[in-house]
């Protein structure tokens, strides 16, 4: 190995970057896409920080700026993690507290979000901390320089978390009985609003006909005075954060990502829902002796989002290996995976521990998948990010390999048209 490549392998990925051009066009070995599968000898097109052009052996206009790593790099859409405390407090309680927001734990000058932004993670996935039902999670961008520049979409999901528990599955109800206690208070406030209107009119014609009594004789023109008008439009009662919250997810304004650790978990849930419509995916920790694939056809029917980690279990009260987020998958669960630790390291190990679930069965579409655009769907921001798709902004990793195969290096990340990382020669 010479002097110069030691210096270069040396150099910090972060090293300051050249403004990145407006107008660029990147040209890549393969490209990763996700959603249009993968994308020889790739021509991806930027233009202020959003992808309006991707394809094989695109020609490009001349005076176009053009960065060649074709055949050296491969290119994937940023990761996201949509399952993070991140470098937030990990203090919470067991309360039900659906209106608390993650967004107010925002701050600026944190370096966890620089140390994994360096490792691909443009996109997290920020929930509150606590058991019960702690409040709605954040979806951010991984750099800005403001707190508020971070918030991508706000109420995200609401967390719950269910347990085999009666109290956890009270807690799921009483949502729902404080929606219908609203609901029902709303009803009676209309009617005695409603009621209250009539009698102001009946009041106002009855006193106009008396003053037409008293002065047929004068033809005097009347003028519409504020009498005329009605008191003023309806005003709803305040709703409080618990009826909120779950009058929005019955409205399918708001989804659940609900915490289980077992498949007794999961029957509790199932009978706590009961009749109740509203849309909720699961988030299943990956343990020692883990007996989710007890329900997996059940969770496989509903085909909601599964969020785990990337990694192997035992089955219970054996040596025999599992893949349970290759059997979920396969059972036809969306698989989200996270980082099995939520610190950087753990964000540093995220690529190559999903790489060995491939190793181990997991198909690697699905694997691409669970790291982009299934976590932007459960987040809500799909629309902008996820997958290298037209109109979508220009997040993107560069590898100088395959994305999940071991000791490979990320080259660049780019945030939003912009490189951020990486030693980028324009």
């Amino acid at each position: 190995m010479t002097l110069t490549t030691l210096l270069l392998a040396a150099l910090p990925l972060t090293a300051a970057q050249p403004t990145t051009p407006d107008l660029l066009a990147i040209k890549v070995g393969k490209a990763e896409t996700i959603d249009q599968g993968t994308l020889e000898h790739a021509v991806i097109l930027i233009e202020d920080g959003k992808i309006v052009m991707i394809g094989e052996d695109l020609p490009i206009e001349r005076g176009i700026p053009v960065l060649d790593r074709d055949p050296e790099w491969t290119v994937m859409p940023g990761l996201v993690n949509a399952y993070s405390r991140g470098p937030l407090d990990s203090r919470g309680g067991n309360d039900s507290t659906p209106g608390l927001r993650a967004s107010g734990e925002l701050y600026i000058g944190e370096d966890f979000y620089g140390d994994v932004l360096e490792l691909g993670v443009t996109t997290l996935g920020l929930y509150p901390a606590g058991n019960g039902i702690p409040g709605r999670a954040v979806a951010i961008r991984t750099k800005a320089d403001t707190a508020e520049g971070l918030i991508l979409r706000d109420d995200a999901y609401l967390k719950i978390r269910m347990r085999s528990s009666g109290s956890d599955k009270k807690m799921l109800k009483k949502g729902f009985e404080d929606a219908d206690g609203w609901i029902e208070k709303e009803a009676k406030a209309r009617e005695k609003w409603e009621k209250e209107q009539e009698k102001a009119k009946k009041s106002k014609k009855g006193k106009k006909d008396d003053e037409k009594e008293e002065d047929k004789s004068v033809a005097v023109p009347v003028e519409p005075s504020l009498d005329d008008e009605e008191s003023g439009d309806y005003v709803a009662p305040e709703k409080d954060p618990a009826a909120e919250a779950f009058l929005q997810l019955r409205a399918h304004e708001l989804s659940a990502l609900v915490a289980i650790g077992q498949s007794s978990d999961y029957l509790h849930l199932i009978d706590a829902i009961g009749a109740e419509e509203f849309d909720w995916d699961l988030r299943i920790p990956i343990t020692t002796e883990l007996d989710i694939f007890n329900v997996k056809r059940e969770i496989g029917l509903r085909a909601c989002r599964v969020v785990m980690e990337p990694q192997l279990s035992q089955h219970p009260n054996t040596l025999r290996l599992r893949n349970l987020p290759m059997e979920l998958a396969e059972s036809g669960a969306k698989l989200v995976l996270i980082p099995r630790d939520d610190s950087v390291v753990g964000h540093e190990a995220w690529l190559r521990n999903t790489g060995e679930m491939v190793g181990y069965g997991l198909d690697r579409d699905a694997a691409l998948r669970a790291l982009t655009l299934e976590p932007a769907e459960l987040l809500k921001v799909a629309d902008r990010l996820g997958s290298l798709t037209v109109g979508k902004d220009a997040n993107m990793i560069f590898f100088e390999g395959d994305p999940l195969e071991p000791g490979t290096r990320v080259e660049a990340v780019m945030l939003e048209g912009e490189f951020v990382t990486g030693e980028v020669k324009l």
